[in-house]
């Protein structure tokens, strides 16, 4: 796709701004060129999007993640046959439990709740984006400021100061860049309008979605599953019968070492999910952009035929970016659980330096994620690489870094804010749940803080799973438009007419890739 010359769609009539400049042109190709359409008849994906000498990209990271992988089966066929073998000691329900040292089937129970009440969450917020895109963003930044404030008004209150003083000041920056930011909020709007409708009218992108929402939440119950039962099988108390059953003896640092496994293996088949969701949806969305108004047709069934390269020739793309977002997310879950002990233990100058800590490993997260979001589109569209596509996704940021930017914030910013309620939702919920059941377990109330954060990281993922095709839709769609603005413009006039009214720089194309 990158290696060989590319000839644009066909059109009736002609562009009327600027054609390609680099068209022709054998010393501009690579990511300067359009995705290779090289069938006029556009039969199926592979066809219409063909690369020229097709290769497994990053294969490394597929034999990594598969080692992964196999690794966690054998970690949950260990501890769940443990947990099966004790299942009378431990309790069948909510009240019925005997175990009075770790998790057991009360806390199983609570992660299908939070599994159920994640997904209907995430639904109802694709609903609302669907119906009312500008009011999506917008209610969103003013509720995000204000749970801000009130956060600090509380802890004002409560006389906790140093919390209180951390928040108030983060919000107001918040609030003044949303301010800032308020005359790019039609275009965003209009984006998100546009990312919805291509939606409506590809139902295969729900489909997608839908089956990803499936997979990852059978998978976020599987987790939970064995996170509860490698408790179960090593924890090194003298009254454990998991430690009976065969599979290796227990012990403290035996339990922490096979969790550290699990949570890790856990975040990286789900961000490889997430992934895989992206670079098939941005594969539709590319689709759309470039061949639903050429004369010689869309291929027929884009999603599939996206679906089959990012399991095979992008693969190993997808693993290696993913690994480096998960790396992130597990030092910044670990960082949250320290607060939270801190906190319990009533450490003030600890809890404040690990607030501060936590904002910007949110912070690094969030532009990990952004540099992942378009690197997969460029891995989608073009067929290569996760270093070729992350340097053509920082040639965009150089480029048209401000625009790309504040499109992400304000959109990404709505689609995290919907995400974080969600997450903060079912956290409420877990926390009830123990107080109001009263596990054995948790009678010293050692378990809250662990069994809340992992119930707010399942929600989480699920929640930006389920929302993928927004956030897959959103950055193809800035790509392209940064790339070709012409053809967007000779497929749908009256809508590009609305983006040059509101994003005036729209003929500002990105050239070159240095």
């Amino acid at each position: 796709m990158s290696q060989q010359q590319y000839q644009p769609p066909q059109f009736t009539q002609p562009y009327e701004y600027g054609q390609n400049q680099n068209q022709g042109d054998p010393e501009k190709q690579g990511f300067d060129q359009k995705p290779g359409v090289t069938n006029p008849q556009g039969e199926t994906f592979d066809d219409a999007f063909a690369v020229e000498k097709p290769k497994w990209n990053d294969w490394p990271f597929t034999i990594f993640f598969t080692l992964v992988c196999a690794g966690f089966i054998a970690i949950a066929a260990i501890t769940l046959r443990a947990y099966a073998k004790t299942y009378s000691e431990r309790g069948s329900g909510i009240y019925t439990d005997t175990t009075n040292f770790t998790l057991n089937t009360n806390t199983v129970i609570l992660f299908v709740f939070v599994a159920v009440v994640a997904l209907v969450i995430a639904m109802a917020t694709l609903v609302f984006a669907r119906i009312h895109p500008k009011g999506f963003i917008q209610t969103s930044i003013i509720v995000n400021v204000i749970m801000g404030i009130g956060t600090a008004i509380a802890y004002f209150v409560m006389k906790y100061y140093s919390a209180a003083i951390v928040f108030l000041v983060f919000t107001l920056i918040s609030a003044w860049c949303y301010w800032s930011m308020r005359s790019r909020i039609p275009f965003s709007a209009e984006v998100l309008a546009t990312v919805v409708d291509v939606m409506k009218g590809y139902k295969s992108t729900l489909i997608v979605s839908a089956i990803g929402s499936l997979v990852s939440g059978a998978f976020a119950m599987l987790f939970s599953a064995v996170v509860v039962a490698t408790y179960m099988k090593y924890d090194p108390e003298s009254t454990n019968e998991g430690c009976s059953v065969s599979g290796g003896s227990c012990s403290k640092g035996k339990l922490i070492g096979v969790l550290f496994f699990v949570f890790f293996a856990g975040y990286y088949i789900t961000e490889v999910i997430r992934n895989v969701i992206h670079v098939t949806i941005s594969g539709v969305y590319g689709t759309w952009y470039y061949l639903s108004q050429s004369d010689q047709g869309q291929p027929r069934w884009p999603a599939s035929g996206a679906f089959k390269r990012a399991m095979t020739y992008s693969f190993g793309s997808i693993c290696f970016g993913s690994l480096i977002v998960t790396f992130i997310d597990l030092l910044k879950q670990g960082l949250s659980i320290l607060k939270q002990n801190f906190a319990q233990a009533g450490e003030t100058c600890a809890q404040i330096g690990f607030m501060i800590l936590d904002i910007i490993m949110g912070l690094v997260e969030w532009l990990a994620r952004f540099f992942n979001q378009y690197s997969y589109s460029y891995v989608a569209l073009y067929g290569e690489n996760y270093i070729s596509s992350a340097k053509a996704t920082w040639h965009l940021i150089r480029q048209k870094g401000m625009d790309a930017l504040v499109n992400e914030c304000l959109i990404g910013t709505a689609l995290g804010f919907y995400a974080m309620f969600n997450a903060y939702t079912t956290a409420l919920l877990s926390y009830l749940y123990l107080k109001l059941t009263k596990p054995e377990y948790n009678s010293s109330g050692t378990f809250y803080a662990p069994v809340v954060a992992f119930s707010f990281v399942i929600s989480l993922q699920i929640s930006n799973i389920i929302t993928q095709p927004l956030r897959s839709g959103t950055s193809t769609f800035f790509l392209a438009l940064a790339k070709d603005p012409e053809i967007y413009q000779q497929s749908y006039p009256g809508r590009f007419d609305v983006i040059a009214r509101t994003y005036p720089n729209v003929f500002d194309k990105l050239r070159g890739t240095n």
